[in-house]
């Protein structure tokens, strides 16, 4: 009998989760709370059950006894990912303290002080009110929430109230964490550990969209930046693994690299990186981080030997209006795929559904890979992809 794949979430970061397990001839079983998802119909059972409820989950699973869990890019089902290994006795066991960091902000912000990395000002509130003593400017964010939602910059003691009232909107559980804001660049690194060590390591510098929301369009891998740079961070992000008990599987974590080389740890995902991240590393590297993660979830071996070094960028196809629409029509996909470097193109948005400003991470439509011999390359190919692609968005209701 095939082994059965609990995959949790069903959106456009785990469309290659569901594309790898079929091609290995695994049965999956998707789990999301909309039935509308773009990897429901990858699926050989849909469950339509929220990720976050893991009780849920089981009893809609029955009698069945999944052979391993994944998911990528979403931190919302991870203590889910926890409970459900456990339950099951599969043979990654994801860690409950790595769930709690990567879901909880103010639980990483603890952790990280446990791990002795460099620090910053930070405090959690429950109240849309004045905090006096605060030093402007400040980063205010859902101490649970992900993909940019209501996450603000927050410039003057004026708008803060607004800022945490928005965040407070997005926050399952009514906090909200307050945050010194640091000046530097903005950096990702992906750790993908076996048995403690990284086998594999990438940093990547995010492309942030102007505006206070810090809204990721994309990354450039690699990071240029100073060798003794990237061992400080990859250093931190090792220590920040250990302490929170994570030994095997992915992990990402937002850093800010400030002008005096102090890299400070923003946020952790004990998780695959979203954004398409996966999609970057292959063609960059040449290494499969998707095919690894079921591998582990599996129990079986796996190789994240890189292929090869080169140049990439990864840009996240996106509405450039500020009102709702509908995605009318899209012209030039296949000569962009047929492009010398472009690696991937995808529009996971079906044409007739709803198109909504790019407020948040979710509301991407589809990615865009391109690599190169050096980054000014990859640089060139994107200009000519995007020139080429034509999304047609037309006015609609919300």
């Amino acid at each position: 009998m095939a082994a059965e794949l609990l995959v949790l979430g069903a959106g456009e970061e785990q469309l290659p989760l569901f594309r790898e397990a079929r091609l290995r001839g695994l049965r999956t079983i998707a789990v999301d709370w909309r039935d509308d998802r773009p990897g429901v119909p990858l699926a050989d059972r849909f469950l339509r059950v929220s990720t976050r409820d893991h009780d849920a989950v089981i009893a809609a699973l029955g009698e069945t006894r999944p052979s391993g869990v994944v998911s990528a890019g979403s931190d919302m089902c991870l203590l889910s990912w926890h409970m459900l290994s456990r339950r099951y006795g599969t043979p990654h066991l994801y860690p409950r303290e790595a769930a709690d960091a990567s879901m909880d902000k103010a639980a990483f912000h603890r952790i990280a002080r446990s791990a002795g990395l460099p620090g910053y000002r930070w405090a959690v509130t429950r109240r849309a009110e004045p905090m006096p003593g605060l030093e402007f400017p400040v980063v205010v964010k859902p101490v649970d929430a992900s993909g940019g939602k209501g996450v603000a910059l927050v410039r003057e003691p004026s708008a803060l109230v607004a800022a945490l009232a928005a965040a407070l909107a997005h926050s399952v559980c009514g906090e909200v964490v307050v945050e010194e804001f640091r000046e530097g660049r903005n950096i990702t690194v992906e750790v993908f550990l076996r048995d403690g060590a990284a086998a594999f390591s990438v940093l990547t510098e995010k492309r942030v969209i102007p505006g206070p929301g810090f809204l990721i369009g994309g990354h450039t891998c690699p990071a240029q930046i100073a060798a003794e740079s990237r061992r400080r961070i990859v250093e931190a992000a090792l220590r920040l693994c250990a302490a929170m008990g994570w030994r095997d599987g992915p992990a990402h974590f937002d850093v800010i690299l400030a002008p005096d080389g102090t890299p400070y740890v923003l946020e952790v995902g004990a998780r695959l990186c979203g954004n398409g991240y996966p999609r970057l590393t292959r063609a960059v590297y040449g290494v499969d981080t998707v095919g690894a993660l079921i591998s582990l979830a599996l129990g079986e071996p796996y190789d994240l030997t890189p292929r090869r070094h080169g140049h990439g960028i990864i840009h996240v196809l996106r509405s450039p209006y500020e009102w709702d629409g509908v995605l009318a029509r899209v012209d030039g996909l296949d000569e962009v795929r047929a492009l010398p470097g472009v690696a991937d193109a995808e529009v996971v948005t079906p044409v007739g559904a709803p198109v909504h400003p790019f407020t948040q991470s979710g509301h991407k439509l589809g990615y865009l890979v391109v690599t190169g011999d050096s980054a000014e390359d990859a640089e060139a190919t994107l200009k000519t992809a995007l020139a080429t692609l034509r999304l047609v968005i037309t006015r609609g209701p919300r």
